[in-house]
Order: C-alpha cells, then sequence, then structure tokens
C-alpha cells in the first residue's frame, strides 16, 4: 500500500488517555480522509502500523 500523508486530512483520534502520556499506547485513528474520500479500516491499519512516526506527530499535533 502506498499512501501519501500529505494528502491525508481530518483525522479524528480516540483511545487517548493523558495519564499514558508521552506513550499514549491506546490511541488509534478513529476517521480520516484521504484526497477527498474517507479512509478504509486498512488504510488506517496500514498507516498506525507502517507509519509509527508519522501517527506519533499527528496524534502529539492533535492533542497540544
Amino acid at each position: 500500500m502506498n499512501i501519501d500523508t500529505d494528502k491525508i486530512e481530518d483525522l479524528e483520534f480516540d483511545g487517548i488517555d493523558h495519564k499514558d502520556y508521552p506513550d499514549f499506547c491506546d490511541a488509534y485513528i478513529e476517521r480520516g480522509t484521504y484526497e477527498g474520500r474517507e479512509l478504509t479500516e486498512e488504510e488506517i491499519e496500514w498507516l498506525m502500523e507502517n507509519e509509527r512516526d508519522w501517527f506519533y506527530d499527528e496524534l502529539t499535533n492533535h492533542l497540544f
């Protein structure tokens, strides 16, 4: 799967436990859009597994 993370928008996160800072190991992407369409569950799973640094950056930008 090849997803350009620069084209992902409108991310929503869930599973955020502030007591788990800075790991946020239970946090996950609830939904988002890619080039104007909803991300599929498979795409979201792929992003969280293969783009971990991007995911963490997006999560912390969302929180702070």
